[in-house]
Parts: structure tokens; sequence; C-alpha cells
């Protein structure tokens, strides 16, 4: 499944975290002339990163 951006606006809470620079960097270069916030990129990608997880409790 590809990660893809989208404008869709939730209801949110104010978190303060840390990014490394470059990865910052990386993002704004991504981000740049398209209509996405930084913060909506890091939502949909904890998002993805969510959905895509292997979950512990599997059973192989």
């Amino acid at each position: 499944m590809a990660f893809k951006l989208n404008t869709n606006k939730i209801e949110t809470e104010n978190k303060t975290i840390r990014f490394p620079i470059l990865l910052i960097n990386q993002i704004e270069d991504e981000i740049h002339e398209k209509d996405i916030f930084f913060s909506r990129f890091v939502i949909q990608a904890c998002e993805y990163a969510l959905e895509n997880m292997e979950s512990d409790n599997k059973t192989d």
C-alpha cells in the first residue's frame, strides 16, 4: 500500500515532539508547494505506520 497525502481535517490536540533537523528538511521538501501542512503530513505518516505495523499478537 502506497503512502498518499490527503488534506482531510480532523479534531486535534497539541503535542510537542522533537524531530531531527534532517527529517524536518526532508518532510518540508516533500510537501513544498502541495496543499498540506507539516503537522498533517506527520499525522498521515503515523496513521500509515500504525495501519501497517506487524502485530505482536499474530499467531503463525
